[in-house]
């Protein structure tokens, strides 16, 4: 009889735990079941309404101390639930009053080398979370040689991404089926063959190498992280926790955009005092050296001197922009080639920062300040307080870095050393009350919730691709939003207005410097989705990234002048990836419309829905002309306007390669 009951309750304690490891979302959408193999290796799956979505997949770590396992021998020692239903605003972004709904699932695991995991699961109704939380009976440090989580999706899909790389992230996106890719990097977006859209990323990337995906079979992926020189991918303390493992999903394209769960995987605002975080339109010395009529380095073709500093400083206090950027003001690029070995605080001697600076807070502009490391990160780290006290005292609000270059001793930008270096240097910025736009940085992963100084980054083949190179092809700027941009803002510098480049074509100045020579290169757009663009690009510290001179009297360039990039609330409204996006976001009581589309033309409607209620708007746009082909007639556009409301509705036609962009201000 006593053995009845034991046999019944040991039954009912397998029941319950077998209960207790599935999680759902708070509206039941999707599904998370947790389980352990009979040698006790952690395996998780994922349905969405119901069907399977994520195959068992395998879960945990590798270390090089084979002394302790930290993927398997595991018994089940506790699993807690939790709910959360906050809702939390944040400085700027593209909405700054953010929901956070979820449900939790924390398992506790143990076995008998001294390992305890936690395996902590959010269910969002926009996706899922999850990571590692590992304490481990040692005093000493965790060499880390591998990561086993999988990836294993239930069907096949048409996916989205760039090829997994450790130092670069500025790749051709490609659309392929999911068998089909080999590698990808982060995010990677796809379709399944049942409609479902997701994304796979990381959130809160803080003191670990990244994640990519390497394939295993068929439709199957394991995590790949970057690695040190050594061939190891992380040394830990004996008690650390990784960044989330995430995938977005979505029942539509613009889902995906419209998702907050990355912030919500992060931890909340660490800076106290934020009023000094204003997000900026800006204009700069940046272009012409990219076609090769300007110089970084101090020559007769310098493009960061005093006289051109001044009048960048005049025309954006003529046409309602914030702040400017002077690439090459400092020493240092005559070193380029070598060991980059700059110096972050003494200008060329044709660039008289003092006055700069002077002349710009009399106008009422900032100056943006540039450190270019070329990788060098040693000499950047020994100069980083230094560097930034002494721009904050000089007044410059914000600092664009660079990476253009190897880093040193064998290691990747991406590995645990680069992105503990990227950590350094955010809350360096902090201290000294600066904002951060990075170029060639490790990937987005939501740390702008914490570091809100993190402004943008660049992080994917960007504008300057076009003035040395085939450039960008008109499909890549509806890829962006839908990869990319999934993971924050992207300092894509939008804007060229010289399409062609027919006012340097016979510049004297101009000598090529990369790839191309600029005379025989253009931008792949119109002139309407250069316009869009700014729109559709999110970015906090927005550029218009031409020559001043070709935005001089130009009727489109009102756009800019209007255009607010301080917004309150965006939402994605129609899309597919690599075909068209429709974007709207609205700054105060105005409303900004961005549409882009691929090499195809294009024509919908879009409901006005989103516009208050009981209020009249001036709508002024700005599209494509007539007779507008990002090939043949790119320049060609139109503007006029139209008085609307809520209860209209929008005809969105953009010619081939082109968009279409609608200021709506409000009458009464």
């Amino acid at each position: 009889m006593n053995r009845f009951f034991l046999l019944i309750s040991i039954m009912l304690m397998s029941l319950a735990c077998s209960e207790n490891t599935i999680l759902q979302s708070p509206g039941k959408k999707i599904g998370i079941e947790f389980s352990l193999t009979d040698d006790g290796e952690p395996k998780y799956s994922v349905t969405v309404e119901g069907q399977p979505f994520i195959m068992p997949s395998a879960m945990g770590l590798i270390a090089s101390d084979t002394t302790y396992s930290l993927s398997s021998g595991f018994k089940l020692v506790s699993v807690k639930h939790a709910s959360a239903d906050e809702t939390w605003t944040q400085p700027w972004g593209e909405n700054k009053t953010i929901r956070d709904t979820h449900n939790e699932m924390a398992v506790l695991l143990k076995n008998s080398t001294g390992v305890s995991l936690t395996v902590r699961f959010r269910a969002f109704d926009d996706g899922i979370g999850y990571r590692y939380e590992y304490d481990i009976n040692k005093t000493n440090d965790i060499v880390i040689t591998d990561e086993l989580t999988e990836f294993r999706f239930a069907s096949e899909a048409t996916s989205w991404s760039i090829p997994a790389n450790f130092d670069t992230y500025e790749l051709e996106y490609r659309t392929m089926p999911l068998s089909e890719v080999e590698n990808a990097n982060t995010p990677i977006t796809f379709r399944t063959e049942t409609g479902i859209y997701a994304s796979v990323h990381e959130a809160a990337l803080t003191d670990f190498p990244e994640m990519t995906l390497i394939k295993e079979d068929s439709t199957a992926f394991r995590a790949n992280l970057a690695p040190l020189p050594d061939g190891t991918k992380a040394v830990v303390s004996g008690k650390f926790i990784t960044p989330w493992r995430t995938v977005q999903i979505a029942d539509k394209a613009v889902g995906l955009i419209n998702s907050s769960l990355i912030l919500n995987l992060n931890e909340p605002c660490a800076i106290e005092n934020t009023d000094w975080i204003k997000p900026m339109k800006y204009v700069g010395v940046w272009w012409g050296m990219h076609l090769g009529v300007e110089s970084w380095v101090i020559n007769d073709r310098h493009g960061a001197t005093t006289e051109n500093a001044y009048k960048y400083i005049d025309f954006a206090a003529e046409n309602n922009i914030q702040a400017v950027l002077f690439e090459g003001w400092n020493e240092g690029w005559e070193s380029w080639g070598g060991r980059q070995n700059f110096d972050f605080t003494k200008p060329y001697a044709d660039f008289d920062i003092k006055k700069v600076i002077s002349y710009a807070k009399s106008k009422g502009i900032s100056v943006i300040n540039h450190h270019e490391t070329g990788g060098n990160i040693p000499n950047y780290e020994k100069q980083l307080d230094k560097a930034y006290s002494w721009s904050h005292e000089l007044g410059m609000p914000a600092v664009k870095t660079g990476y253009a270059g190897g880093f040193p001793d064998g290691y990747s930008h991406h590995s645990q050393y680069g992105v503990r270096h990227y950590r350094k240097v955010v809350q360096t910025a902090a201290k000294y009350e600066t904002m951060l736009d990075v170029h060639e940085p490790i990937k987005a992963t939501g740390i702008r919730r914490t570091y809100p100084n993190m402004m943008t980054r660049e992080g994917a083949r960007g504008m300057e691709w076009n003035a040395w190179s085939d450039g960008n092809l008109p499909e890549h700027h509806t890829m962006l939003p839908f990869t990319r941009l999934l993971g924050g803002p992207m300092d894509y510098t939008p804007g060229i207005f010289d399409i062609l480049y027919e006012n340097i074509k016979d510049n004297p100045n101009r000598k090529q410097w990369n790839m191309k020579d600029s005379k025989d290169c253009r931008v792949n757009t119109t002139l309407a989705k250069q316009i869009a663009c700014w729109v559709v690009l999110y970015s906090p510290l927005q550029m218009a990234s031409d020559m001043i001179e070709n935005y001089q009297g130009h009727p489109a360039f009102q756009f800019f002048r209007d255009f607010n990039a301080d917004c309150d609330w965006s939402e994605a409204l129609a899309g597919e990836p690599g075909e068209f996006v429709s974007i709207v976001r609205r700054a105060g009581e105005e409303y900004f419309l961005g549409s882009v589309t691929d090499e195809n033309p294009r024509k919908y409607q879009l409901p006005l829905s989103f516009l208050k209620d009981g209020v009249t708007y001036q709508a002024t746009f700005y599209a494509d002309g007539a007779d507008a082909d990002w090939k043949t007639n790119p320049t060609s556009y139109r503007i006029y306007q139209k008085t609307v409301t809520s209860n209209d509705s929008l005809d969105v036609e953009m010619a081939a390669g082109g968009g279409q962009a609608v200021v709506f201000k409000p009458i009464n």
